[in-house]
């Protein structure tokens, strides 16, 4: 009859017959099942609730370059962030090729407004450029991974850029070097959602501490290396902070 329960069930162990609503075969001890089936009663006759089946779970279609569980946009090459460091490296053996004061900031620019965008890839120090370039590398990675390119340019130009035109504004005989505000914006950008987010008691594992080392470095050096401008550092610091206040509110894409 449809809907009947079975008499009986084989145990695989032993091969005995026994009674479908057991856990454990009474001749072998062998587990049958986890736990016994629910008997309903329907119209005077026993029958065994049928185990009803989970969905399946199903993801929506997915982008290019996307595998399911994991998003297309965390293992995205982050491309600005390399023309970025790259251009920082190139900038510090131009120097070795041409005068520093004909491709950057040395008082006034007589309406040559490209070395604005030129002088924050030039490095006349090696350490100064590590200090400035490691820390576009680490956490212009981390933003364009999280809010895309175009963020990580804006930041960087906005610190660097923007850096380097103030300090002219401030004196403008003034000699500028190096990208050190366009560092600090981006680590900024980077560490000041985290922090509010660690205030209302959220959980991560970002590294701060180191953040904070590589964050004094700059900082110092801003101040006694040649031709790294502290107005161009405070200007990155302005924009970096800024920029973190306004990510914090923005969601990741």
């Amino acid at each position: 009859m449809a809907g009947t329960p079975d008499l009986f069930v084989v145990c695989k162990s032993c091969g005995s017959e026994v009674s479908p609503y057991i856990t454990e075969c009474p001749y072998c001890g062998q587990r049958l099942r986890k736990r016994a089936p629910k008997i309903e009663r329907e119209d005077g006759e026993a029958r065994v609730k049928e185990s009803r089946k989970m969905p399946r779970p199903t993801l929506g279609p997915l982008r290019t370059g996307e595998i399911p569980g994991i998003r297309g946009d965390e293992s995205a090459r982050p491309y600005a962030t390399i023309v970025l460091t790259a251009l920082g490296v190139v900038g510090f053996l131009v120097l070795y090729l041409v005068d520093r004061v004909s491709v950057g900031v040395a008082g006034p620019i007589d309406g040559e407004y490209w070395r604005y965008a030129t002088t924050p890839f030039l490095y006349e120090s090696g350490w100064v450029q590590l200090a400035c370039v490691t820390p576009v590398a680490i956490y212009g990675w981390l933003l364009e991974r999280r809010h895309g390119p175009v963020a990580v340019v804006l930041i960087w130009g906005l610190g660097a850029i923007g850096g380097v035109v103030l300090a002219t504004k401030a004196d403008e005989q003034v000699f500028v070097l190096g990208g050190n505000g366009g560092a600090i914006a981006l680590l900024l950008a980077w560490v000041i959602p985290i922090l509010l987010a660690r205030r209302r008691g959220d959980e991560d594992e970002a590294d701060l501490l180191g953040t904070a080392v590589i964050a004094g470095v700059v900082v110092l050096l801003s101040v006694v290396a040649f031709g790294a401008s502290p107005v161009a550092l405070l200007t990155g610091a302005a924009v970096g902070g800024l920029a973190g206040l306004l990510l914090s509110r923005t969601k990741p894409r």
